[in-house]
């Protein structure tokens, strides 16, 4: 097994100097730093990471801590477009990636401390945590550094990106109010998501200042799930019949809106208008097609990952960045001919 002396000796250069060159200390100087680099392909060299973790004292690994993960997940193609933007970012590094899931009776067995000391992270991207998570608090008060997707909260060594969530439901409740809809409801995620507060909060204000009235009493939750969502579509319409529009906070839950109202003979658009949330893989290929707001997921991902390394490299500041969305009209909404 070749070793850094090994190094050394082809380059000659002390052990010192091979051992800065590789993990990237700017006191090396560049020619050499290149002969160094040059000698470890040549001689196959690969790095001892443990014995580099116990000297440098990092292990050059970010966790990615999944909350609620379950198989339906796979239908809805957020999550793994976050996954994918957080790995492309970090193949660009030297950072490792480690995934671990999680949800709130584990959080009750074993600290978010424990956790990460047990996987042996420097820092963490957090996913789904809920407003109700044991782990919360610990996370926005604790030393470690993470970012948080979507969950709007800093601490010492938590930052946050997002997309605006409240501006992207205003745009929703503009385009139905000037699409003609007055009587229009709501499938919103659970009581214990910040997008679902937000989301609510941006819709709800933007049709009472259009002089229309809307409140909780036309919501109901379908935990963000594609049944979930149908459901929520046969209670909302049981309780008012002359609802025109509905909009729905995820993609998934309009899907199955759509899947539920249409298997009782009502027609989208012609009868209901539906508009989801996310811009999900399948929101296009649906019949008819998803009117939605577009998320740049990969780019949360990115995002993401690029503050927690700068974070973890030169002691950046925990931060906040707010990723693009995009209003996207389709087949499923139309203009109210009544």
């Amino acid at each position: 097994m070749v070793t850094i002396k090994d190094l050394a000796k082809h380059t000659g250069v002390s052990v010192t100097t091979v051992s800065r060159a590789l993990n990237g200390y700017s006191d090396v100087n560049e020619n050499t730093r290149k002969k160094i680099m040059e000698a470890a392909r040549l001689l196959n060299y690969s790095p001892n990471t443990l014995a580099r973790s116990l000297v440098m004292k990092k292990s050059k690994t970010i966790g990615m801590l999944i909350s609620g993960f379950l198989r339906e997940s796979v239908k809805d193609n957020f999550l793994m477009d976050v996954m994918a933007g957080v790995h492309d970012f970090a193949a660009q590094t030297d950072y490792d990636i480690v995934i671990f899931n999680t949800n709130s009776s584990k959080q009750r067995e074993k600290t978010y401390a424990q956790l990460c000391k047990e996987r042996q992270v420097d820092g963490v991207i957090i996913q789904g945590i809920r407003t109700d998570d044991p782990y919360l608090l610990e996370i926005v008060e604790g030393d470690i550094p993470c970012v948080l997707v979507d969950i709007p909260l800093i601490g010492k060594w938590a930052g946050y990106v997002s997309t605006d969530n409240i501006a992207g439901a205003s745009q929703v409740a503009n385009y139905l109010a000037d699409q003609g809809h007055r009587s229009i409801g709501m499938i919103n995620g659970h009581d214990f998501a910040f997008v679902s507060q937000e989301r609510f909060t941006g819709f709800q204000k933007t049709l009472n200042k259009r002089g229309i009235t809307f409140d909780s009493s036309r919501v109901e939750n379908g935990n963000f799930s594609e049944q979930g969502g149908a459901e929520a579509a046969l209670r909302l319409l049981e309780k008012d019949p002359t609802i025109t529009a509905v909009f729905c906070a995820s993609d998934l839950m309009a899907i199955g809106a759509m899947n539920a109202l249409t298997s009782k003979g009502i027609r989208i658009p012609e009868d209901i208008s539906i508009v989801g949330y996310d811009d999900i893989l399948l929101s296009r290929y649906v019949r008819p097609a998803l009117t939605t707001v577009s998320q740049d997921t990969h780019g949360l991902g990115s995002a993401a990952a690029k503050m927690l390394i700068n974070m973890l490299d030169h002691e950046g500041q925990p931060q906040q960045a707010t990723v693009p969305h995009e209003f996207i009209e389709r087949s499923s909404s139309k203009r109210l001919n009544r």
